[in-house]
């Protein structure tokens, strides 16, 4: 990132500067992530009355997911090159435009454009990675595996809050209604973009060699450990959108009332503040490979247990809780173990090409999930498919190469790199 002329030093931050950028990047973290997590409560609603299949439905969430993934590697570069306040309020600005294309629109098309392309594109500028490279460069390395779980942590505030909020206006005033304060909370997202932005401020120290985009992007290509972790973080894309998308619909089918569905989503987003704390504790402490592969692990069996016991409110919002606690405590992980292994300077960068990943996983649970269905008429061999190899992930995950990379070895003193 270039330096500006009151560039600062991190340690030379006041505690009221950090807290205004950590705590700006965790609002903007939130209402992003809370309103796009909710979408699988208009699915019914958007079949009735705009007159759209499920399958056009899944293909719009997967598109969302693969623009996410396919466009965050670019965004992470210009983030690392020209700071992230202007990437963030455009993000913002996109959010707003792919709410109004969706509340309006006529056809599979248009709402494609709005919930699949400006969304995706919105969720690359204000989503978890330049939130977590915001806070991993404010942080000091002492404190920063702590602060990633924080921020991650109050991050999930969103869904906690605005899936019921969603329900309850579909409900009572029509889906149409809860649109338009989706809408109103994007309003709130762009202060809290700004604020982040502060962190275009700090200055990154690096005293190796300098390097190009490209050539950090070679190195990361070249390193086993980075691809085992950019692999296996698919399957956390897969498993995630697969239920956010899908589980309102599945408990339709089980005959379930719709609050069940919202209150499963707030459900996770309430626990995920616990477990992304906690797994960011845990990660300035343990080994983070370890931590990572056994929630993939964990995640897979929850996700048999439920879908083999008898469905009920009661079992729903147990898996929820379950479910929640292993949900974005993955962010701190991953974000960790590419500064463990590259440093700071292109973390928004090669953290985005991870992402990119995911959110194929995300457009294969999501997209592939409602193929499925629309086949079968169930969700049995989807859900099975993502344990599979949800367990191979973890297991795999587990054996990550974590040594750093040789510039990044050649940088540190020893004895100074994080719990790998």
């Amino acid at each position: 990132m270039m330096k500006t002329t009151n560039s600062i030093k991190q340690e030379d931050l006041s505690r009221g500067q950090t807290m205004l950028i950590l705590g700006g990047a965790a609002i903007m973290l939130s209402l992003a992530m809370g309103i796009r997590q909710s979408w699988g409560l208009f699915q019914p609603h958007l079949i009735r009355d705009m007159g759209i299949t499920a399958a056009d439905f899944s293909l719009a969430i997967a598109l969302q997911n693969v623009i996410w993934g396919t466009s965050q590697p670019f965004v992470g570069m210009l983030a690392d090159r020209h700071g992230s306040r202007l990437i963030a309020l455009a993000g913002t600005v996109a959010y707003a435009l792919g709410l109004l294309i969706s509340l309006y629109a006529q056809s599979a098309l248009m709402f494609t454009l709005g919930a699949g392309v400006c969304l995706g594109l919105a969720m690359s500028c204000t989503g978890s990675q330049i939130a977590m490279n915001i806070t991993a460069r404010t942080a000091t390395a002492a404190k920063r595996s702590v602060a990633l779980g924080s921020v991650s942590a109050l991050g999930s505030l969103g869904i906690t809050f605005v899936s019921p909020m969603a329900q309850s206006l579909i409900t009572g005033s029509g889906w149409e209604m809860a649109l338009v304060v989706f809408i109103g909370l994007i309003a709130v997202m762009l202060p809290a973009a700004y604020f982040a932005g502060g962190a275009d401020r700090i200055v990154v120290e690096t005293t190796g060699i300098a390097q190009s985009a490209g050539e950090a992007v070679r190195e990361a290509l070249g390193h086993r450990g980075y691809m085992v972790l950019a692999t296996a973080f698919f399957v956390c894309g897969l498993q995630l959108t697969f239920l956010t998308t899908h589980l309102p619909t599945y408990l339709a089918l089980c005959g379930m009332d719709p609050t069940v569905g919202s209150n499963a989503l707030a459900l996770i987003g309430l626990f995920n503040i616990i477990g992304s704390y906690t797994f960011g504790w845990l990660g300035g402490r343990y080994s983070k490979r370890m931590l990572l592969g056994g929630i993939y692990v964990l995640r897979s069996l929850f996700i048999t247990a439920y879908f083999l016991l008898p469905p009920s409110p009661t079992s729903t919002l147990v898996f929820a809780a379950a479910m929640g606690t292993l949900w974005l405590g993955v962010v701190p992980l991953v974000t960790g173990l590419i500064v463990h292994l590259f440093g700071l300077r292109y973390l928004a960068t090669l953290s985005g090409i991870a992402l990119f990943s995911h959110q194929l996983g995300s457009f294969v649970g999501a997209w592939g999930g409602g193929l499925i269905y629309s086949a079968f008429g169930s969700y049995d061999l989807a859900w099975k498919s993502g344990v599979a190899i949800g367990i191979i992930a973890g297991l795999t995950q587990m054996t990550m190469y974590t040594r750093p990379s040789a510039r990044m070895e050649r940088e540190r003193a020893p004895g100074l790199q994080a719990a790998s």
